[in-house]
């Protein structure tokens, strides 16, 4: 059974190796030329102009949940047209349901403005 696992575990510690050696490699041949202006904390290019810590908006994380719960749905997607030649009927009316339900919902969403940005 050691020998079905074995070219896996010689990836990994070949892998790994590598990866320290060029680590390491970076850090001791690396350039060191620290400045002032590579220290100072930026934003997208420029000088901070509000503390990290401020509130977002309740519409950030309602588009944010929005987006999970579609990209979740193409998640189910890709396996059920893997597989429905063998589940059948049963499998495609199953699934009309579901889209039928995020179709719903979607469509909820976008009557009650949630997608629209200001």
């Amino acid at each position: 059974m050691l020998e079905t696992y074995l070219p896996i575990l010689v990836f990994l510690a070949v892998s790994g190796a590598l990866a320290g050696v060029l680590l390491g490699l970076g850090l001791l041949m690396g350039p060191r030329r620290p400045d002032a202006a590579k220290d100072a904390p930026f934003e997208c290019g420029f000088e901070a102009f509000e503390d990290a810590r401020m509130k977002f908006d309740v519409r950030y994380y309602l588009v944010a949940i929005l987006f999970i719960i579609f990209d979740l749905e193409i998640a189910f997607l890709f396996p059920w047209a893997v597989v429905l030649d063998k589940i059948g009927t049963e499998g495609l009316v199953a699934m009309a349901i579901f889209l039928g339900i995020l179709i719903i919902g979607f469509v909820y969403e976008w009557k009650k403005g949630a997608l629209e940005w200001e």
